[in-house]
């Protein structure tokens, strides 16, 4: 009896390494609108050519009108780096984004997320088994974020990262880089090792190496304690602090019309 036991965990073990071996993420697919194109980059000096930068207008999570943008950005005017949390299941989890700033009033928002086909649903169980491709999204806050705030109804908070600046420029094109990587060869997103916060913890490792691992990275609705007690966010503030005053909900749903979404999501949050 044991003995046919465990020639049935080796047939069953081995069926399923042959099955996971045999997935191969893919960009033929038929894919949802709002992962619909993959996002190229193309460097020259301090100007970056981005394009497939996603602007859509959100009217509800299923009205919206599609654009993508071809834009530039010197990085000789890149100022800031925001972190970004939004919440939809309770406090332990959340979708980490990160945003930069220029002096010429621009932001950008990058964002790893599952690349849905059409009518596909996420699941975090079936992030752990090759069933979602990655993509790294581009776009603009009033898309990207504002969905979440206004049209998904998610909690959302904005911190202002403590980077110097010497250091943005390394970061953002650290994200240029993975995006090109992830066009020339796809690859799956995994819910515990491939995903929206290990891919920030993954790119800030490569301007502070010493930066330590931490259970945060896997609970990542905690990811903006664990950046405050590395100095990682604005410093002068209590955690508890930095969370109250960067809701930015409140503030994005009475937008006016003809206002900055970027200018009102940030008044009142420190550093800013």
């Amino acid at each position: 009896m044991i003995r046919f036991f465990l020639v049935f965990i080796v047939l069953a073990f081995g069926g399923f390494a042959t099955w996971w071996f045999l997935q191969k993420p893919s960009h033929n697919r038929q894919w949802a609108d709002d992962v619909s194109h993959m996002l190229h980059a193309e460097v020259n000096g301090d100007l970056v050519v981005l394009n497939n930068v996603r602007n859509f207008e959100w009217r509800t999570e299923t009205d919206y009108t599609p654009r993508w943008e071809t834009r530039e950005y010197n990085l000789s005017l890149l100022q800031t780096a925001d972190l970004v949390l939004s919440y939809w299941m309770g406090p332990k989890i959340a979708h980490t984004l990160v945003s930069f700033g220029f002096a010429d009033g621009q932001y950008l928002t990058f964002s790893l997320e599952i690349r849905k086909e059409k009518e596909e649903k996420f699941s975090a169980w079936k992030g752990f088994f090759r069933q979602y491709e990655a993509i790294l999204v581009a776009a603009d806050e009033a898309d990207i974020v504002r969905t979440r705030s206004n049209a998904r109804g998610e909690d959302v908070y904005l911190y202002r990262l403590n980077i110097a600046p010497e250091q943005l420029k390394a970061l953002f094109l650290a994200y240029v880089e993975h995006a090109n990587k992830l066009e020339k060869e796809p690859e799956f997103y995994n819910t515990l090792t491939s995903n929206c916060t290990t891919v920030v913890f993954d790119i800030a490792k490569q301007i502070a190496p010493n930066l330590p691992m931490d259970y945060r990275l896997l609970l990542s609705g905690y990811f903006a304690e664990y950046a405050h007690e590395q100095g990682g966010l604005v410093e002068g503030f209590s955690y508890a602090e930095l969370q109250e005053k960067g809701y930015i909900v409140p503030r994005a749903k009475a937008m006016q019309p003809g206002e900055n979404f970027s200018e009102v999501i940030r008044r009142g949050v420190p550093g800013m």
